[in-house]
């Protein structure tokens, strides 16, 4: 933000709180944070399977929705996206994909476009999760399962983005 916090142009304004000069509404902001919580936690198994005692990825997963709820702070949100993408470092395969959508669902307090983050992660990580050939359709199954969790309100803008920022995030969205 060139201008010491308001928007500046470089990012979709539909994802700019209005105070700073775009277009989201406060409840929006909520709804994209929940959604985004949904998409990591929906694959937060394949974490906590393989690192039972690291509970950084969950905690990530209730800050968001803390957050949304109005509980806690955005500085305290991205405390919880730090820590879980630290928990992703310690990771591979299905676990660490896992690890990062937790990181990006919570980190959309602070920028509301890391809604995508949350959800590309989590179809990621349902795919490395698959072997024998089965990554595809379990890909396209959480892709699915998460446009059918949408909620109405966000659903248009949400959709809009994954097809601008497809190849952005591997081509996941198609």
């Amino acid at each position: 933000m060139a201008d010491g916090g308001t928007y500046s142009g470089s990012r979709d304004p539909r994802f700019v709180t209005l105070r700073r000069g775009g277009t989201l509404d406060d409840a929006s902001r909520r709804l994209l944070a929940i959604w985004a919580a949904d998409c990591a936690e929906h694959v937060l198994p394949l974490f906590e399977r393989a690192h039972p005692d690291d509970t950084r990825p969950r905690f990530a997963v209730d800050q968001a929705r803390a957050w949304a709820r109005g509980e806690i702070t955005v500085t305290q949100a991205r405390e919880a996206a730090y820590a879980a993408h630290d928990a992703a470092k310690t990771s591979r395969g299905a676990a660490r994909e896992a690890a990062r959508s937790a990181g990006h669902a919570v980190a959309t307090a602070h920028m509301a476009d890391h809604e995508l983050g949350a959800a590309a992660y989590a179809i990621r990580a349902a795919g490395a999760a698959e072997t024998g050939g089965a990554g595809d359709d379990a890909t396209r199954s959480e892709c699915e399962w998460q446009r059918a969790k949408l909620p109405q309100q966000i659903r248009s803008m949400v959709l809009d983005d994954q097809h601008r920022r497809n190849k952005k995030f591997w081509s996941l969205f198609e």
